[in-house]
C-alpha cells in the first residue's frame, strides 16, 4: 500500500481525522482525540505505526520482515510497518482496522456506541 492507500483506509473509520501535531512529515490519524495511526509518507521507505494487541503484534513481527516495533512508541502496543510491499495489502487493511478498534475500546461506552 501507498501512504495515500493508508490515509484512504484510515480515513473510512467513523470519526476518522488526520492531524498534523508534531508538524510536516507525519500525518496522525485520531479518532475521538485518540491517535490510531501516523504515516510518515516521506520516509525510505515510508511506513505506518498502528496500535496492537500485545500478542498479535508479535506473531505479525514474526510472519513480516516489515513489521517491527513502533518507533518511538510503546513497542509492546505498537508496530511499525514499513510500506515496502513485503505486508500484503489485505493484511495492512486488517491491522488497520484492529488499531481504530483497540482505540475505539478504550473509549467510553456512551462514545463506543455512537461509533458503531
Amino acid at each position: 500500500m501507498t501512504p495515500e492507500e493508508v490515509a484512504a483506509c484510515a480515513l473510512d473509520f467513523p470519526q476518522a481525522v488526520m492531524e498534523n501535531p508534531f508538524g510536516p512529515g507525519v500525518d496522525v490519524y485520531k479518532v475521538e482525540g485518540k491517535i490510531f495511526a501516523l504515516v510518515a509518507p516521506n520516509g525510505k521507505p515510508p511506513s505506518v505505526s498502528l496500535k496492537c494487541e500485545p500478542n498479535r503484534g508479535t506473531y505479525l513481527r514474526q510472519q513480516y520482515d516489515a513489521v517491527t516495533p513502533g518507533y518511538h512508541l510503546n513497542k509492546k502496543h505498537w508496530n511499525t510497518v514499513r510500506l515496502d510491499g513485503d505486508v500484503p495489502a489485505d493484511q495492512l487493511e486488517e491491522m488497520i482496522e484492529h488499531s481504530y478498534e483497540c482505540v475505539v475500546a478504550g473509549l467510553p461506552k456512551a462514545v463506543r456506541l455512537r461509533l458503531r
